[in-house]
């Protein structure tokens, strides 16, 4: 949402400042529709189970090269959390959702689909089965919404009138999925469930029967290795892999900041090129320090190698590398005095028991110490490394570990791993996969700063771990 909306603006835990955090909070499952009648893109999700807010933009706009974020316009929310929410908009221009978890409800919105009309139950899973992911379509005078029972399989509702009745079939069920699981699909688009690196989208061939029913087109419930390409185009997108120099004016849309970040501590460097990031908060808490840059892994596995500046760096500052999720290590360096300390520390932990609203219960342990040094002539810029298998893992036996190392250089061609390789949480219920992650933040006083010179991210062998 932050590359279309300028800011999270849904509450203060959404910035770091003191008033908590929104980890595992936000948007849960948004849908994006374009609408001709009035050359307008819809967004809408619901946020924090609470309110649905819509967002707008122009097609016209939206869809010309660098886009500007501000032509996003937010609307007053709707009171109604509309839950995993699907927008269909149909064939005489009324607005519609699906939405909701075990009980399917189909809301009517406005005529300018802004507000809420009025809303109804369309159906209501057998044995209060719980299902959850709606996706919202109309193809040859039929509705479908597909809904997901959580890793494990989705079914297709169908009728011929949107308030229903609704019959049920199979689409998919445990024993096709890829791997180790799949979630809240769309029409030949199954994200699934690909812990630890996230939910991916997967591209699923279907075949329809004459009386108007998907089916996947999977042989022998195995998915294919190889799909054909359904889209023939000549459009082109920026490679996943490369280096990015950070020579602005603008983070590419592959970044993402944890949280809202504060804006006037990071900038690019016109000079020698680089995103300068001084320090933006006094914590010793990695989860709760401001201004935090992560980017997702590629899998199924990569590494991710930094370039820092390290020359502004002050007393008491911790700056470094980090694989970012609610279980998490990172190489980074400890600056006391005059001297910097290279460490490896894991166990960075949040909680996700009931009730504990994702707080830290760990800051992690030094697990081990690299070189100490003074900045100065060739220990002025410090390259931090990520090497990390995403392969998934989600649902598959303990035995089955995912692994990534930390290592370290001083001029960019030889590393040197700092400690054991960190084992990956596989679990789901942060939702979010690791990303590598960038952070510099006080444990004393404002004033220090970082830049980060360039990212590269390439491609490797899972057989390395």
């Amino acid at each position: 949402m932050t590359h279309s909306v300028p800011l999270l603006d849904f509450g203060a835990q959404y910035y770091l400042n003191g008033s908590g955090s929104a980890y595992v909070g936000g948007v849960w499952a948004s849908s994006l529709r374009y609408r001709e009648s009035n050359d307008q893109f819809y967004w809408i999700g619901c946020v924090d189970f609470s309110h649905t807010h819509i967002f707008t933009a122009p097609g016209s706009v939206v869809m010309e090269p660098g886009a500007p974020a501000t032509q996003w316009n937010g609307h007053p929310a709707i009171n109604n959390c509309y839950y995993d929410c699907g927008l269909l908009i149909d064939g005489d221009d009324s607005m519609y959702v699906s939405y909701g978890s075990t009980t399917i409800n189909v809301a009517k919105l406005t005529a300018d689909g802004l507000s809420e009309d009025y809303a109804q139950a369309v159906y209501t899973s057998p044995n209060n089965t719980y299902i959850e992911g709606s996706r919202f379509y109309k193809i040859n005078s039929t509705y479908y919404i597909l809904v997901t029972v959580p890793a494990s399989g989705e079914w297709v509702l169908k009728s011929d009138d949107i308030w229903g009745p609704y019959e049920m079939r199979i689409l998919a069920d445990a024993r096709r999925r890829m791997d180790y699981g799949i979630m809240q699909p769309s029409s030949m688009h199954i994200p699934e469930d690909a812990y630890p690196g996230g939910r991916v989208p997967v591209l699923a061939p279907i075949t329809w029967s004459t009386d108007g029913w998907p089916s996947l087109d999977i042989a022998n419930n195995t998915w294919p290795s190889e799909i054909p390409f359904p889209i023939e185009t000549n459009k082109t997108v920026k490679p996943l892999t490369g280096k990015d120099f950070f020579r602005g004016p603008a983070l590419g849309p592959e970044w993402e900041w944890n949280h809202n970040p504060d804006t006037d501590a990071i900038s690019f460097d016109q000079t020698d090129g680089g995103l300068i990031m001084k320090t933006a908060s006094v914590t010793d808490d990695l989860f709760l320090a401001r201004n935090t840059l992560t980017h997702r892994v590629l899998g199924p596995a990569s590494k991710g190698t930094f370039q820092i500046d390290l020359s502004g760096i002050q007393d008491g500052d911790q700056a470094g590398m980090a694989l970012f999720r609610d279980s998490m290590a990172f190489i980074g360096l400890s600056k006391a005095s005059d001297e910097l300390t290279l460490q490896y520390v894991d166990g960075l932990l949040l909680s996700n028991s009931a009730g504990n609203n994702w707080e830290t219960i760990s800051n992690g342990t030094v697990k081990a110490t690299g070189p100490t040094f003074k900045i100065s002539g060739n220990y002025t810029n410090i390259w931090l490394r990520i090497d990390v298998n995403i392969l998934p893992a989600f649902g598959a036996p303990a035995e089955i570990k995912r692994y990534a190392n930390f290592s370290y250089s001083f001029n960019g061609n030889d590393f040197t791993q700092l400690g054991s390789p960190f084992i990956l949480s596989t679990s789901w219920e942060y939702f979010i996969g690791y990303r590598f992650g960038l952070f510099n933040f006080a444990r004393k006083t404002l004033g220090g700063q970082i830049i980060a010179r360039s990212f590269e991210l390439e491609s490797i062998s899972t057989e390395i771990f």
